[in-house]
């Protein structure tokens, strides 16, 4: 849970800027407390773990054990009970299913709408489909490692005629061989640090980068998602695009992405889909956090493609130590959540922290 003094951060954050993504409730992530607390609570078939991915409490029933079960591995993060990097994922989710980007996006189905199945993800929803590779495919690995169990298998339900999805470790390690080899690669990095003799700063850095690795991994093969985008308006999948787009950044400064943190960066994102005619940072019926954050994610996508794409190498090359990567979370959180920071500061540190490496 937040300790007093961040959550009060985040709420005079949300206060100054009108954040409206609601994430968070009595300081975890939303129905948090409706999900399930250990293995034994998920369904199962002769033996075989059978979560639905595609009802919300259970895909955010992985976060929960996922997390529980690699916590004892993340004593470098910090002392804090909420310091893994996993905690980022359920809020996350959180925000997808808030803010309606979970539902149908055909209106064939009143699947994730309010007046409807307000827990069901559906399968032809883009932000749903991308989630699987940053849900599934880690609970996968982490199982086949063994932090659920010794001996647990697991087998995704999927939907009748739905065959684009993958549902075991075995299938989602031949369709998707590099996410799953470098989820596999971070949680064998967790076990392997608890022996290792490096100092906790070290362990740290290390850590998230594996951790960023693996879920960079599954952005690129979440591309196979793609045909989903057509479902939207092109100002939202202009802003899936800028989305996917920042996590470069994130993940190039090992940005530790635990609940404080994650919850700064995630409540001032837009709380409902866009739809044609939004134009940032002057939607009407979003706060000014919402089109800040807008505004922000659509300069940074813009100039890197303007620049074609030497911005997100520009930044990667800067990051190349542990002390520039600390600058550089220090100037995502500057540049998101501070109004008053100018872009072409962002630009200049950036050219003068390239240098230095």
């Amino acid at each position: 849970m937040l300790r007093p003094a961040a959550l009060g951060l985040l709420l005079a954050c949300a206060a100054s800027l009108g954040g409206a993504a609601v994430i968070l409730e009595n300081g975890w992530p939303i129905l948090w407390t409706q999900t399930a607390g250990q293995v034994a609570d998920m369904p199962s078939h002769e033996g075989v773990m059978t979560p639905d991915p595609w009802h919300f409490l259970h895909r955010m029933s992985l976060y929960r054990l996922l997390i529980a079960a690699t916590d004892p591995f993340m004593g470098s993060m910090g002392t804090n009970a909420t310091d893994s990097p996993l905690w980022g994922l359920p809020l996350q989710l959180g925000w997808m299913l808030t803010s309606g980007r979970l539902a149908d996006p055909t209106g064939a189905s009143t699947c994730g709408l309010e007046t409807g199945e307000k827990m069901c993800v559906s399968t032809h929803s883009w932000w749903g489909c991308v989630n699987y590779f940053t849900s599934v495919l880690p609970f996968l690995s982490a199982a086949q490692k063994g932090f659920m169990g010794a001996g647990v298998q697991v087998q995704m339900q999927v939907p009748e005629g739905v065959t684009d999805y993958c549902t075991t470790y075995a299938d989602c390690s031949t369709r998707f061989p590099d996410a799953m080899t470098k989820w596999d690669a971070f949680f064998q990095g967790l076990l392997d640090a608890a022996d290792s003799p490096l100092p906790d700063n070290e362990k740290k850095d290390a850590l998230l980068g594996l951790y960023w690795q693996a879920q960079m991994a599954s952005t690129y093969a979440s591309s196979a998602c793609s045909a989903r985008r057509s479902h939207y308006s092109s100002e939202e999948v202009s802003f899936a695009k800028s989305w996917e787009n920042s996590g470069e950044y994130v993940a190039a400064a090992h940005f530790q992405s635990n609940l404080e943190k994650s919850a700064l960066f995630i409540t001032p994102l837009p709380g409902r889909v866009l739809k044609s005619g939004d134009s940032a940072p002057s939607i009407a019926d979003l706060s000014e956090a919402e089109n800040h954050t807008l505004y922000i994610f659509s300069w940074i996508n813009s100039a890197n493609t303007m620049l074609a794409g030497s911005l997100v190498r520009m930044w990667r090359s800067a990051m190349c130590s542990v002390a520039t990567r600390e600058k550089g979370r220090e100037m995502l959180e500057q540049l998101l959540l501070n109004p008053g920071f100018a872009t072409s500061t962002f630009l200049s540190i950036i050219s003068e922290m390239t240098t230095s490496c």
